[in-house]
């Protein structure tokens, strides 16, 4: 890492409001390390950030900024990144759009591994958690390292299923790396700081805004070989970081799932321009051309069913339906049913969805 003194000045050049990581690098190549900069005269500055923000950079009071950016980076586990440091993530140096400087807290050397993405709905149903549990305990049993957002649903998943594994994940997040959001991911966070990365580009103590998270999903599609979107609806941030990864030459994987669920029409959208539709995580591996999956790590350990209750269930089928269609497909009393469904709830086989309808989960 940086020594403090180095570091201040890094902290201070991309501490300016309206000087962005573009404008942060076109003075990094026009006059080398942020000393140089600073040392550099209006007129010079001007030249390549115009003159507005030539007097803003000199004249910007980031000192107690950078002072409570320094004291949190001599705290164990936490780390300032920076383009100049060896730790940086190699992956990310070769996008277009890489930020200048970098919040760590946790393995820094995860920020190194092959890795993979894995996002989706937060919004999502049992079966697409599910789904992305299994996913990423697969893809970080095969040595992959599992990158995703921290968010509700699909994201909390990949990470609670890598954790379970190699404890190769890290959470991309949209605030300060001295904040997390959702205040519910907080257990989750503790334990991403302790066994896998949190990583943030935002200075400490920025709060959520709705425009930092598609922001930061540049860096998770940058971070890794390929993007495996679970569950997504037609408007999911998702896509957004499906189609960074492919303005990154990354792969692009989906799962499908049925065609009257909405949360799988983003996946089928995917396919359909060309993504991979994958059912396992052998089909990601084999793409990325990496290792073999663990067949533990892919499936749970069988309980064997009753005859009725395996009956039940063939009757359900794979797509959503409702009651009063179960009922006639089974011959049962709705009684006698319902008092069926309620076991198999208990047992994580359906879930209820919204309106009534049930899905079987697999």
């Amino acid at each position: 890492m940086a020594a403090a003194h180095e570091l201040a000045g890094w902290l201070r050049l991309t501490s300016v409001p309206g000087i962005g990581p573009e404008r942060q690098r076109d003075l990094l190549a026009a006059f080398g390390l942020p000393a140089r900069i600073f040392e550099a005269s209006q007129a010079a500055l001007a030249g390549v950030i115009g003159a507005k923000l030539a007097k803003r950079l000199l004249e910007h009071d980031s000192a107690p900024n950078i002072a409570a950016a320094l004291q949190w980076a001599a705290e164990p586990g936490n780390y300032i990144i920076t383009l100049a440091d060896a730790a940086y993530p190699q992956s990310l140096l070769q996008t277009a759009d890489p930020p200048c400087l970098i919040y760590a807290k946790g393995r820094i050397e995860l920020l190194n591994r092959p890795a993979i993405a894995l996002v989706g709905s937060r919004n999502a149903t049992a079966q697409g958690v599910a789904n992305a549990e299994r996913f990423a305990a697969a893809l970080a049993e095969a040595g992959l390292c599992v990158v995703s957002g921290l968010a509700l649903g699909i994201d909390a998943a990949a990470h609670r299923g890598a954790l379970g594994r190699s404890g190769s994940t890290v959470a991309v997040i949209g605030t300060g790396a001295d904040r997390i959001y959702p205040a519910s991911n907080v257990a989750l966070a503790r334990e991403l700081a302790e066994s896998g990365l949190i990583l943030s580009e935002f200075a400490l103590g920025t709060p959520a805004a709705a425009y930092n998270f598609p922001r930061r999903n540049r860096i998770i599609s940058g971070l890794s070989r390929g993007v495996l979107v679970v569950e997504a609806a037609l408007g999911s941030g998702s896509l957004i970081t499906a189609r960074m990864a492919l303005e990154q030459g990354r792969e692009v994987f989906a799962v499908p799932g049925s065609i009257h669920s909405p949360l799988s029409k983003g996946c089928h959208l995917l396919i359909k321009q060309g993504a991979k539709l994958v059912e396992s995580a052998q089909d990601v591996l084999e793409e990325l051309h990496w290792g073999v999956a663990s067949a533990a790590a892919a499936e749970p350990d069988a309980v064997p069913l009753a005859a009725d209750e395996a009956a039940v269930l063939a009757a359900i089928g794979f797509d959503p339906v409702d009651p009063d269609t179960l009922v006639a497909r089974c011959g049962l009393t709705a009684e006698a049913l319902f008092a069926m469904l309620t076991v198999l709830e208990l047992e994580g086989r359906i879930e209820r969805l919204p309106g009534g309808k049930l899905q079987r989960l697999h």
